[in-house]
Protein backbone atom coordinates (compact mmCIF):
# COMPACT_ATOMS: atom_id res chain seq x y z
CA UNK A 1 0.00 0.00 0.00
CA UNK A 2 2.86 2.45 0.86
CA UNK A 3 4.45 1.95 -2.66
CA UNK A 4 1.52 2.48 -4.89
CA UNK A 5 0.91 6.01 -2.65
CA UNK A 6 4.77 6.47 -3.01
CA UNK A 7 4.29 5.97 -6.80
CA UNK A 8 1.37 8.00 -6.90
CA UNK A 9 2.87 10.94 -5.16
CA UNK A 10 5.89 10.92 -7.62
CA UNK A 11 3.34 10.44 -10.68
CA UNK A 12 1.48 13.85 -9.42
CA UNK A 13 4.94 15.46 -8.45
CA UNK A 14 6.18 14.55 -12.07
CA UNK A 15 3.01 16.11 -13.64
CA UNK A 16 3.04 18.64 -11.30
CA UNK A 17 6.82 19.52 -12.56
CA UNK A 18 5.24 19.05 -16.44
CA UNK A 19 2.72 21.31 -16.02
CA UNK A 20 4.83 23.86 -14.17
CA UNK A 21 7.21 23.53 -17.46
CA UNK A 22 4.87 23.92 -19.91
CA UNK A 23 3.38 26.65 -18.65
CA UNK A 24 7.06 28.38 -18.06
CA UNK A 25 7.61 27.63 -22.09
CA UNK A 26 3.86 28.86 -22.51
CA UNK A 27 5.11 32.45 -20.93
CA UNK A 28 8.40 32.41 -22.02
CA UNK A 29 6.69 31.75 -25.73
CA UNK A 30 4.11 34.73 -25.04
CA UNK A 31 6.96 37.39 -23.44
CA UNK A 32 8.99 36.44 -27.01
CA UNK A 33 6.29 36.92 -28.77
CA UNK A 34 5.27 40.01 -27.29
CA UNK A 35 9.03 41.67 -28.11
CA UNK A 36 8.89 40.78 -31.54
CA UNK A 37 5.77 42.64 -31.93
CA UNK A 38 7.24 45.58 -30.00
CA UNK A 39 10.30 45.20 -32.21
CA UNK A 40 8.21 44.94 -35.36
CA UNK A 41 5.85 47.79 -34.80
CA UNK A 42 7.96 50.04 -33.81
CA UNK A 43 10.02 49.82 -36.98
CA UNK A 44 7.08 50.99 -38.81
CA UNK A 45 5.63 53.51 -36.63
CA UNK A 46 9.35 55.47 -35.47
CA UNK A 47 9.89 56.59 -39.01
CA UNK A 48 6.04 57.49 -39.99
CA UNK A 49 5.43 59.36 -36.53
CA UNK A 50 8.74 61.26 -37.04
CA UNK A 51 7.58 62.20 -40.75
CA UNK A 52 4.20 63.12 -39.56
CA UNK A 53 5.57 65.32 -36.62
CA UNK A 54 7.26 67.43 -39.15
CA UNK A 55 4.44 67.53 -41.49
CA UNK A 56 2.54 69.04 -38.74
CA UNK A 57 5.69 71.49 -37.42
CA UNK A 58 5.93 72.85 -41.05
CA UNK A 59 2.28 72.96 -41.51
CA UNK A 60 2.01 75.18 -38.23
CA UNK A 61 4.52 77.83 -39.51
CA UNK A 62 3.47 78.36 -43.23
CA UNK A 63 -0.51 77.92 -42.89
CA UNK A 64 -0.80 76.43 -46.50
CA UNK A 65 -3.17 74.48 -47.94
CA UNK A 66 -0.44 71.85 -49.40
CA UNK A 67 1.08 71.72 -46.09
CA UNK A 68 -1.88 71.10 -44.01
CA UNK A 69 -3.23 68.26 -46.25
CA UNK A 70 0.29 66.93 -46.51
CA UNK A 71 0.18 66.63 -42.38
CA UNK A 72 -3.70 65.23 -42.53
CA UNK A 73 -2.90 62.74 -44.54
CA UNK A 74 0.24 61.35 -42.52
CA UNK A 75 -1.39 62.09 -39.46
CA UNK A 76 -4.36 59.63 -40.95
CA UNK A 77 -1.76 57.16 -42.05
CA UNK A 78 0.04 57.17 -38.27
CA UNK A 79 -3.58 56.91 -36.69
CA UNK A 80 -4.53 53.88 -39.55
CA UNK A 81 -1.46 51.94 -37.58
CA UNK A 82 -3.41 51.88 -34.15
CA UNK A 83 -6.74 51.09 -36.09
CA UNK A 84 -5.09 47.50 -36.96
CA UNK A 85 -7.64 45.05 -35.91
CA UNK A 86 -5.17 42.60 -36.41
CA UNK A 87 -2.97 44.35 -34.29
CA UNK A 88 -5.12 45.00 -31.71
CA UNK A 89 -6.25 41.23 -31.47
CA UNK A 90 -2.90 40.53 -30.76
CA UNK A 91 -2.13 43.10 -27.88
CA UNK A 92 -5.74 41.40 -26.21
CA UNK A 93 -4.80 38.75 -26.25
CA UNK A 94 -1.24 39.09 -24.63
CA UNK A 95 -3.11 41.23 -22.08
CA UNK A 96 -5.97 38.87 -21.39
CA UNK A 97 -3.17 35.70 -21.19
CA UNK A 98 -1.42 36.88 -17.61
CA UNK A 99 2.09 35.64 -19.10
CA UNK A 100 3.25 38.95 -19.43
CA UNK A 101 5.48 39.47 -16.10
CA UNK A 102 8.31 41.32 -16.68
CA UNK A 103 7.86 45.06 -15.46
CA UNK A 104 8.77 47.02 -18.68
CA UNK A 105 7.10 44.47 -20.98
CA UNK A 106 3.76 44.68 -19.12
CA UNK A 107 4.18 48.59 -19.08
CA UNK A 108 4.55 48.76 -22.73
CA UNK A 109 1.74 46.09 -23.36
CA UNK A 110 -0.16 48.92 -21.54
CA UNK A 111 0.37 51.71 -23.35
CA UNK A 112 0.05 50.50 -26.80
CA UNK A 113 -3.37 48.97 -26.07
CA UNK A 114 -4.44 51.68 -24.29
CA UNK A 115 -3.59 53.51 -27.67
CA UNK A 116 -5.15 51.21 -30.01
CA UNK A 117 -8.13 50.92 -27.81
CA UNK A 118 -9.25 54.55 -28.58
CA UNK A 119 -8.87 53.65 -32.36
CA UNK A 120 -11.01 50.86 -32.86
CA UNK A 121 -13.75 52.25 -34.70
CA UNK A 122 -13.90 52.69 -38.60
CA UNK A 123 -10.85 54.28 -40.54
CA UNK A 124 -12.96 56.06 -42.94
CA UNK A 125 -14.35 57.73 -39.38
CA UNK A 126 -11.09 58.43 -38.14
CA UNK A 127 -10.08 59.69 -41.38
CA UNK A 128 -12.83 61.90 -41.35
CA UNK A 129 -11.98 63.18 -37.31
CA UNK A 130 -8.63 63.66 -38.45
CA UNK A 131 -9.50 65.60 -42.12
CA UNK A 132 -11.85 68.25 -40.55
CA UNK A 133 -9.69 68.51 -36.95
CA UNK A 134 -6.60 70.34 -39.93
CA UNK A 135 -9.50 72.07 -41.44
CA UNK A 136 -10.26 73.62 -38.09
CA UNK A 137 -6.53 74.05 -37.44
CA UNK A 138 -6.07 76.15 -40.74
CA UNK A 139 -8.99 78.34 -40.00
CA UNK A 140 -7.60 78.96 -36.32
CA UNK A 141 -3.83 79.43 -37.28
CA UNK A 142 -5.07 81.64 -40.51
CA UNK A 143 -7.78 83.99 -38.41
CA UNK A 144 -6.83 87.59 -37.77
CA UNK A 145 -9.23 89.72 -36.09
CA UNK A 146 -10.82 92.52 -38.16
CA UNK A 147 -11.94 96.32 -36.12
CA UNK A 148 -12.87 98.63 -38.84
CA UNK A 149 -11.45 97.36 -41.47
CA UNK A 150 -8.06 96.82 -39.79
CA UNK A 151 -6.51 93.30 -39.40
CA UNK A 152 -4.73 92.28 -36.09
CA UNK A 153 -3.02 89.19 -34.97
CA UNK A 154 -3.85 88.20 -31.62
CA UNK A 155 -0.57 89.31 -29.81
CA UNK A 156 -2.00 92.96 -31.31
CA UNK A 157 -5.64 92.50 -30.03
CA UNK A 158 -3.92 91.17 -26.37
CA UNK A 159 -1.89 94.67 -26.55
CA UNK A 160 -5.65 96.41 -26.95
CA UNK A 161 -6.86 94.33 -24.40
CA UNK A 162 -3.96 95.27 -21.69
CA UNK A 163 -3.25 98.92 -22.78
CA UNK A 164 -6.43 100.55 -23.63
CA UNK A 165 -8.91 102.68 -21.49
CA UNK A 166 -11.60 103.23 -24.15
CA UNK A 167 -14.71 100.80 -23.37
CA UNK A 168 -15.35 101.10 -26.82
CA UNK A 169 -12.47 99.99 -28.39
CA UNK A 170 -12.20 97.69 -26.00
CA UNK A 171 -15.77 95.90 -26.19
CA UNK A 172 -14.73 96.23 -30.08
CA UNK A 173 -11.38 94.52 -30.42
CA UNK A 174 -12.92 91.53 -27.76
CA UNK A 175 -16.05 91.15 -30.41
CA UNK A 176 -13.53 90.84 -33.05
CA UNK A 177 -11.25 88.39 -31.76
CA UNK A 178 -14.61 85.95 -30.71
CA UNK A 179 -15.35 85.68 -34.48
CA UNK A 180 -12.83 83.12 -35.31
CA UNK A 181 -15.70 80.94 -32.63
CA UNK A 182 -18.17 81.79 -34.87
CA UNK A 183 -16.07 80.66 -38.04
CA UNK A 184 -15.43 76.99 -36.26
CA UNK A 185 -18.41 76.21 -33.92
CA UNK A 186 -20.08 74.18 -36.46
CA UNK A 187 -17.29 72.50 -37.41
CA UNK A 188 -15.99 71.78 -33.71
CA UNK A 189 -19.56 70.78 -32.46
CA UNK A 190 -19.64 68.00 -35.41
CA UNK A 191 -16.11 67.21 -34.28
CA UNK A 192 -17.81 66.42 -30.19
CA UNK A 193 -20.49 64.30 -31.99
CA UNK A 194 -18.04 62.21 -34.28
CA UNK A 195 -15.80 61.59 -31.05
CA UNK A 196 -18.94 60.93 -29.13
CA UNK A 197 -19.81 58.42 -31.09
CA UNK A 198 -16.44 56.43 -31.58
CA UNK A 199 -16.38 56.45 -27.64
CA UNK A 200 -19.59 54.87 -27.21
CA UNK A 201 -18.96 52.54 -30.19
CA UNK A 202 -16.06 51.27 -27.46
CA UNK A 203 -17.78 51.23 -24.22
CA UNK A 204 -17.39 54.15 -23.05
CA UNK A 205 -19.72 56.69 -21.92
CA UNK A 206 -18.94 59.33 -23.99
CA UNK A 207 -15.30 61.17 -25.04
CA UNK A 208 -14.21 62.99 -22.31
CA UNK A 209 -14.74 59.79 -20.08
CA UNK A 210 -13.02 57.65 -22.17
CA UNK A 211 -9.79 60.27 -22.59
CA UNK A 212 -9.75 60.29 -19.26
CA UNK A 213 -9.78 56.65 -18.63
CA UNK A 214 -7.25 55.63 -21.53
CA UNK A 215 -4.87 58.41 -19.57
CA UNK A 216 -5.29 56.37 -16.51
CA UNK A 217 -7.26 59.24 -14.85
CA UNK A 218 -10.15 58.38 -13.05
CA UNK A 219 -12.96 61.00 -13.98
CA UNK A 220 -14.53 60.27 -10.74
CA UNK A 221 -11.29 61.20 -8.73
CA UNK A 222 -10.94 64.56 -11.22
CA UNK A 223 -14.29 65.31 -10.65
CA UNK A 224 -13.27 64.80 -6.45
CA UNK A 225 -10.22 66.98 -7.21
CA UNK A 226 -11.71 69.62 -9.05
CA UNK A 227 -14.73 70.29 -6.80
CA UNK A 228 -11.64 70.25 -3.76
CA UNK A 229 -9.95 73.13 -5.80
CA UNK A 230 -12.98 74.85 -6.11
CA UNK A 231 -13.92 75.04 -2.55
CA UNK A 232 -10.35 75.48 -1.99
CA UNK A 233 -9.76 79.01 -3.75
CA UNK A 234 -13.33 79.88 -3.97
CA UNK A 235 -13.22 82.60 -1.08
CA UNK A 236 -10.10 83.45 -2.09
CA UNK A 237 -10.13 84.37 -5.51
CA UNK A 238 -13.43 86.41 -4.18
CA UNK A 239 -11.65 88.55 -2.61
CA UNK A 240 -8.59 89.44 -5.10
CA UNK A 241 -11.63 89.47 -7.51
CA UNK A 242 -12.81 92.05 -5.85
CA UNK A 243 -9.69 93.83 -5.50
CA UNK A 244 -9.60 93.27 -9.72
CA UNK A 245 -13.04 95.05 -9.86
CA UNK A 246 -12.00 97.74 -7.78
CA UNK A 247 -8.49 99.01 -9.99
CA UNK A 248 -10.38 98.21 -13.06
CA UNK A 249 -13.40 100.59 -12.18
CA UNK A 250 -11.22 102.98 -11.43
CA UNK A 251 -8.89 103.13 -14.03
CA UNK A 252 -11.92 102.86 -16.64
CA UNK A 253 -14.00 105.47 -14.72
CA UNK A 254 -16.98 102.67 -14.47
CA UNK A 255 -18.77 101.76 -11.87
CA UNK A 256 -18.02 98.09 -10.88
CA UNK A 257 -21.41 96.64 -12.19
CA UNK A 258 -20.54 97.69 -15.61
CA UNK A 259 -17.39 95.95 -16.17
CA UNK A 260 -17.82 93.52 -18.69
CA UNK A 261 -15.50 90.40 -20.04
CA UNK A 262 -13.04 93.05 -22.21
CA UNK A 263 -12.48 94.83 -19.27
CA UNK A 264 -10.50 92.34 -17.96
CA UNK A 265 -7.41 92.72 -20.10
CA UNK A 266 -7.10 89.17 -22.04
CA UNK A 267 -9.63 87.42 -24.25
CA UNK A 268 -10.88 84.67 -21.71
CA UNK A 269 -9.67 86.17 -18.45
CA UNK A 270 -7.19 83.37 -18.32
CA UNK A 271 -4.75 86.02 -17.15
CA UNK A 272 -4.35 88.35 -14.31
CA UNK A 273 -5.40 91.96 -14.69
CA UNK A 274 -2.18 94.14 -14.25
CA UNK A 275 -3.71 95.74 -10.73
CA UNK A 276 -0.74 95.95 -8.79
CA UNK A 277 2.22 99.19 -8.89
CA UNK A 278 4.71 96.85 -11.06
CA UNK A 279 5.32 96.94 -14.79
CA UNK A 280 6.88 93.54 -15.78
CA UNK A 281 7.08 94.26 -19.07
CA UNK A 282 9.49 97.04 -18.63
CA UNK A 283 12.44 94.38 -17.02
CA UNK A 284 12.04 92.86 -20.93
CA UNK A 285 11.31 95.50 -23.18
CA UNK A 286 15.44 95.86 -24.29
CA UNK A 287 16.16 92.24 -23.31
CA UNK A 288 16.61 89.34 -25.68
CA UNK A 289 14.02 86.96 -23.51
CA UNK A 290 15.45 83.91 -26.20
CA UNK A 291 19.17 84.10 -25.04
CA UNK A 292 17.95 84.48 -21.16
CA UNK A 293 16.08 81.54 -21.54
CA UNK A 294 18.92 79.69 -23.19
CA UNK A 295 20.97 81.23 -20.48
CA UNK A 296 18.94 79.78 -17.28
CA UNK A 297 18.32 76.08 -18.56
CA UNK A 298 21.96 76.35 -19.39
CA UNK A 299 22.57 77.14 -15.62
CA UNK A 300 20.66 74.67 -14.07
CA UNK A 301 22.45 71.63 -16.10
CA UNK A 302 19.70 71.37 -18.95
CA UNK A 303 21.12 73.01 -22.49
CA UNK A 304 18.65 74.53 -24.72
CA UNK A 305 20.95 75.39 -27.22
CA UNK A 306 20.69 72.73 -30.26
CA UNK A 307 16.56 73.08 -29.90
CA UNK A 308 16.69 76.73 -29.88
CA UNK A 309 18.33 76.15 -33.00
CA UNK A 310 15.51 73.90 -34.95
CA UNK A 311 13.04 75.77 -33.00
CA UNK A 312 10.45 78.82 -34.85
CA UNK A 313 10.22 81.45 -32.39
CA UNK A 314 9.12 84.63 -34.19
CA UNK A 315 6.15 86.49 -36.17
CA UNK A 316 5.64 85.24 -39.67
CA UNK A 317 2.33 85.52 -42.05
CA UNK A 318 0.09 82.84 -41.91
CA UNK A 319 1.59 81.56 -38.72
CA UNK A 320 0.33 79.39 -35.71
CA UNK A 321 -0.12 82.38 -33.44
CA UNK A 322 0.24 80.34 -30.14
CA UNK A 323 2.93 78.46 -28.74
CA UNK A 324 3.51 74.64 -28.12
CA UNK A 325 6.76 72.60 -28.34
CA UNK A 326 7.08 69.03 -30.02
CA UNK A 327 9.22 65.95 -29.62
CA UNK A 328 9.76 65.02 -33.86
CA UNK A 329 11.60 61.54 -32.78
CA UNK A 330 12.22 60.85 -29.22
CA UNK A 331 15.59 60.74 -29.87
CA UNK A 332 16.35 64.49 -28.76
CA UNK A 333 15.42 66.43 -31.98
CA UNK A 334 12.71 68.89 -29.56
CA UNK A 335 11.45 71.86 -31.45
CA UNK A 336 8.94 75.22 -29.85
CA UNK A 337 7.02 76.89 -31.58
CA UNK A 338 6.32 80.70 -30.60
CA UNK A 339 5.38 84.54 -31.72
CA UNK A 340 8.01 86.24 -29.44
CA UNK A 341 8.05 89.95 -28.19
CA UNK A 342 10.06 90.74 -25.53
CA UNK A 343 7.38 90.85 -22.86
CA UNK A 344 7.10 89.59 -19.61
CA UNK A 345 4.26 87.20 -21.07
CA UNK A 346 6.40 85.54 -23.64
CA UNK A 347 9.34 85.42 -21.48
CA UNK A 348 7.00 83.04 -19.31
CA UNK A 349 6.00 81.51 -22.13
CA UNK A 350 9.31 80.57 -22.91
CA UNK A 351 10.72 79.32 -20.04
CA UNK A 352 7.50 77.18 -19.76
CA UNK A 353 8.00 75.67 -23.93
CA UNK A 354 11.37 74.81 -23.03
CA UNK A 355 10.00 73.47 -19.74
CA UNK A 356 8.85 70.56 -21.97
CA UNK A 357 11.56 70.83 -23.96
CA UNK A 358 13.79 69.54 -21.28
CA UNK A 359 11.53 66.97 -19.94
CA UNK A 360 11.60 65.41 -23.54
CA UNK A 361 15.38 65.88 -24.36
CA UNK A 362 16.42 64.46 -21.39
CA UNK A 363 14.70 61.18 -21.11
CA UNK A 364 16.20 58.46 -21.28
CA UNK A 365 17.22 57.00 -24.84
CA UNK A 366 18.01 53.72 -24.07
CA UNK A 367 14.82 53.34 -22.54
CA UNK A 368 11.98 51.19 -24.72
CA UNK A 369 11.05 53.24 -27.55
CA UNK A 370 7.01 53.34 -26.26
CA UNK A 371 7.99 54.24 -22.27
CA UNK A 372 9.92 56.90 -23.88
CA UNK A 373 7.72 59.96 -23.55
CA UNK A 374 6.32 61.74 -20.54
CA UNK A 375 5.01 60.11 -17.04
CA UNK A 376 1.42 61.91 -18.13
CA UNK A 377 0.75 64.79 -20.07
CA UNK A 378 0.55 66.75 -16.99
CA UNK A 379 3.79 65.99 -15.71
CA UNK A 380 5.07 67.88 -18.49
CA UNK A 381 3.12 70.49 -18.02
CA UNK A 382 4.22 70.74 -14.47
CA UNK A 383 7.93 70.94 -15.22
CA UNK A 384 6.71 74.06 -17.79
CA UNK A 385 4.93 75.90 -15.24
CA UNK A 386 7.48 75.26 -12.38
CA UNK A 387 9.76 77.26 -14.52
CA UNK A 388 7.30 79.65 -16.29
CA UNK A 389 6.69 80.99 -13.33
CA UNK A 390 9.97 82.23 -12.86
CA UNK A 391 9.23 85.19 -15.25
CA UNK A 392 7.74 87.65 -12.33
CA UNK A 393 10.37 85.96 -9.73
CA UNK A 394 12.38 88.92 -8.12
CA UNK A 395 15.40 87.12 -7.50
CA UNK A 396 15.09 85.48 -11.24
CA UNK A 397 15.12 88.99 -12.35
CA UNK A 398 18.23 89.66 -10.54
CA UNK A 399 19.82 86.33 -11.15
CA UNK A 400 18.63 86.23 -14.76
CA UNK A 401 18.10 89.36 -16.15
CA UNK A 402 20.35 91.16 -14.42
CA UNK A 403 17.85 94.10 -12.89
CA UNK A 404 19.68 95.76 -10.17
CA UNK A 405 18.87 94.15 -6.99
CA UNK A 406 17.67 97.29 -5.38
CA UNK A 407 14.87 97.78 -8.22
CA UNK A 408 14.19 94.43 -8.33
CA UNK A 409 13.56 94.65 -4.24
CA UNK A 410 11.55 97.20 -4.33
CA UNK A 411 8.75 95.41 -6.60
CA UNK A 412 9.43 92.24 -5.10
CA UNK A 413 6.24 92.23 -2.76
CA UNK A 414 4.23 93.29 -6.08
CA UNK A 415 5.68 90.24 -8.40
CA UNK A 416 4.52 87.18 -5.68
CA UNK A 417 1.45 89.13 -5.33
CA UNK A 418 1.06 89.20 -9.04
CA UNK A 419 1.91 85.34 -9.31
CA UNK A 420 -1.13 84.61 -6.58
CA UNK A 421 -2.93 86.45 -8.44
CA UNK A 422 -2.15 84.93 -11.40
CA UNK A 423 -2.44 81.78 -10.02
CA UNK A 424 -5.86 81.97 -9.15
CA UNK A 425 -7.34 83.71 -11.80
CA UNK A 426 -6.24 80.74 -14.12
CA UNK A 427 -7.47 78.08 -11.59
CA UNK A 428 -10.96 79.61 -11.75
CA UNK A 429 -10.11 79.50 -16.02
CA UNK A 430 -9.51 76.13 -15.60
CA UNK A 431 -12.68 75.38 -13.82
CA UNK A 432 -14.54 76.50 -16.42
CA UNK A 433 -12.85 74.60 -18.77
CA UNK A 434 -12.87 71.61 -17.68
CA UNK A 435 -16.67 71.65 -16.54
CA UNK A 436 -17.94 72.87 -19.47
CA UNK A 437 -16.16 70.46 -21.43
CA UNK A 438 -17.51 67.64 -19.02
CA UNK A 439 -21.33 69.11 -19.59
CA UNK A 440 -20.68 69.89 -23.30
CA UNK A 441 -19.57 65.94 -24.05
CA UNK A 442 -22.55 64.76 -21.92
CA UNK A 443 -24.90 66.52 -24.06
CA UNK A 444 -23.79 68.69 -26.68
CA UNK A 445 -27.06 69.02 -27.86
CA UNK A 446 -28.10 71.72 -25.49
CA UNK A 447 -27.52 75.11 -25.43
CA UNK A 448 -23.64 75.71 -25.61
CA UNK A 449 -23.67 79.22 -25.75
CA UNK A 450 -25.90 79.79 -22.36
CA UNK A 451 -24.04 76.84 -20.46
CA UNK A 452 -20.86 78.38 -21.44
CA UNK A 453 -21.61 81.81 -19.40
CA UNK A 454 -23.68 80.00 -17.19
CA UNK A 455 -20.24 78.53 -15.55
CA UNK A 456 -18.36 81.68 -16.51
CA UNK A 457 -20.55 83.57 -14.06
CA UNK A 458 -20.16 80.93 -11.52
CA UNK A 459 -16.55 80.25 -11.62
CA UNK A 460 -15.01 83.30 -13.13
CA UNK A 461 -17.39 86.08 -11.29
CA UNK A 462 -17.81 88.01 -14.58
CA UNK A 463 -20.79 89.04 -16.25
CA UNK A 464 -22.11 87.83 -19.95
CA UNK A 465 -22.74 90.33 -22.28
CA UNK A 466 -26.35 91.70 -22.10
CA UNK A 467 -28.33 89.58 -25.16
CA UNK A 468 -25.47 88.12 -26.12
CA UNK A 469 -25.48 84.52 -28.16
CA UNK A 470 -22.49 83.83 -29.62
CA UNK A 471 -20.61 80.51 -29.85
CA UNK A 472 -18.16 82.05 -27.55
CA UNK A 473 -16.81 78.71 -26.35
CA UNK A 474 -15.55 77.89 -30.12
CA UNK A 475 -13.33 80.83 -29.83
CA UNK A 476 -10.47 79.07 -27.55
CA UNK A 477 -8.72 76.61 -29.63
CA UNK A 478 -8.37 73.68 -27.18
CA UNK A 479 -11.85 72.95 -27.06
CA UNK A 480 -11.68 72.22 -31.20
CA UNK A 481 -8.04 70.71 -30.92
CA UNK A 482 -6.70 69.67 -27.61
CA UNK A 483 -10.30 68.04 -26.33
CA UNK A 484 -10.21 67.13 -22.84
CA UNK A 485 -6.75 67.97 -22.01
CA UNK A 486 -7.19 71.48 -20.11
CA UNK A 487 -7.72 70.24 -16.51
CA UNK A 488 -4.07 68.72 -16.87
CA UNK A 489 -2.75 72.63 -16.73
CA UNK A 490 -4.34 73.12 -13.31
CA UNK A 491 -3.21 69.01 -12.35
CA UNK A 492 0.36 70.40 -13.69
CA UNK A 493 -0.20 73.35 -11.15
CA UNK A 494 -0.15 71.28 -8.21
CA UNK A 495 2.74 68.92 -9.20
CA UNK A 496 4.57 72.40 -9.77
CA UNK A 497 4.10 73.64 -6.60
CA UNK A 498 4.85 70.25 -5.08
CA UNK A 499 8.03 69.85 -6.89
CA UNK A 500 9.14 73.17 -6.21
CA UNK A 501 8.81 73.28 -2.38
CA UNK A 502 10.71 69.21 -2.62
CA UNK A 503 13.12 70.71 -4.49
CA UNK A 504 13.77 74.18 -2.31
CA UNK A 505 13.45 71.29 0.66
CA UNK A 506 15.32 68.30 -0.40
CA UNK A 507 17.11 69.00 -2.66
CA UNK A 508 19.17 71.99 -1.93
CA UNK A 509 18.07 72.84 1.88
CA UNK A 510 16.56 76.21 1.37
CA UNK A 511 14.98 77.94 3.75
CA UNK A 512 12.76 80.44 2.58
CA UNK A 513 11.55 79.32 -1.17
CA UNK A 514 10.02 82.21 -2.44
CA UNK A 515 13.70 84.10 -2.77
CA UNK A 516 15.18 81.20 -5.06
CA UNK A 517 15.58 81.07 -8.72
CA UNK A 518 17.13 77.97 -9.43
CA UNK A 519 19.59 79.97 -11.32
CA UNK A 520 23.05 77.94 -11.67
CA UNK A 521 21.97 75.37 -9.39
CA UNK A 522 22.75 72.28 -11.48
CA UNK A 523 21.73 69.97 -8.91
CA UNK A 524 18.13 71.18 -9.98
CA UNK A 525 18.29 69.60 -13.19
CA UNK A 526 20.00 66.82 -12.54
CA UNK A 527 17.15 65.80 -9.65
CA UNK A 528 14.91 66.39 -12.31
CA UNK A 529 16.66 64.22 -15.44
CA UNK A 530 17.13 61.70 -12.71
CA UNK A 531 13.94 61.56 -10.75
CA UNK A 532 11.16 62.36 -13.18
CA UNK A 533 12.75 63.05 -17.10
CA UNK A 534 14.89 59.66 -17.15
CA UNK A 535 11.64 57.18 -15.99
CA UNK A 536 9.53 58.09 -18.86
CA UNK A 537 6.74 56.90 -18.91
CA UNK A 538 8.09 53.33 -17.31
CA UNK A 539 5.77 54.18 -14.16
CA UNK A 540 2.26 54.84 -13.28
CA UNK A 541 2.20 58.82 -12.65
CA UNK A 542 1.36 58.55 -9.30
CA UNK A 543 3.97 56.40 -8.64
CA UNK A 544 6.78 58.73 -10.00
CA UNK A 545 5.78 61.65 -8.29
CA UNK A 546 5.73 59.26 -4.97
CA UNK A 547 9.25 58.12 -5.75
CA UNK A 548 10.52 61.98 -7.02
CA UNK A 549 8.53 63.76 -3.76
CA UNK A 550 7.55 61.11 -1.36
CA UNK A 551 3.98 62.22 -1.89
CA UNK A 552 1.53 60.78 -4.16
CA UNK A 553 -0.01 63.73 -5.77
CA UNK A 554 -1.60 66.64 -3.23
CA UNK A 555 -2.88 70.02 -3.66
CA UNK A 556 -1.46 70.78 -0.31
CA UNK A 557 1.48 72.41 -1.56
CA UNK A 558 -0.35 74.19 -4.31
CA UNK A 559 -2.57 75.68 -1.14
CA UNK A 560 0.41 76.67 1.09
CA UNK A 561 2.20 78.49 -2.21
CA UNK A 562 -0.76 80.57 -3.76
CA UNK A 563 -4.11 79.95 -1.18
CA UNK A 564 -3.09 80.17 2.75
Amino acid sequence: MKSITTLALLLVAGLSVLSIGCANKDTEKMNTELKQFLTAFEAKYAPLGKEANLAAFDASLSGKDEDYKKSGDLEILRSTMFSNKEDFAKLKKFRDSGAITDPSLKRQLDILYWAFQSRQIDEKKIEEIIRMEKGVEKKFSTFRAEVNGKVYSDNEIEDILKKSTSSTELEAAWTASKKVGEAVSADVLALVKMRNEAARSLGFKNYHAMQLELSEQDPAMIETLFDELDALTRDAFASLKGDIDTYLAKRLNLPKEQLMPWHYQNRYFQEAPKIYDVDLDAFYKDKDVVALTTKYYAGIGLPIDDMVAKSDLFEKPGKYQHAYCTDIDRLGDVRVVCNVKPTYSWMGTLLHEYGHAVYSKNMDRAMPFFEREEAHIFATEAIAMLFGRFASNPAFLKDVVGVPAAEADKVADASRKSLRLEQLVFSRWAQVMYRFEKAMYENPDQDLNTLWWDIVEKYQMIKRPAGRNAPDWASKIHIALSPCYYHNYLMGELLASQLWFHINGAVLGNADPMTQSFAGKTAVGAYLADNVFKLGRSLFWNDMIEGATGEKLTPKYYAKQFVN
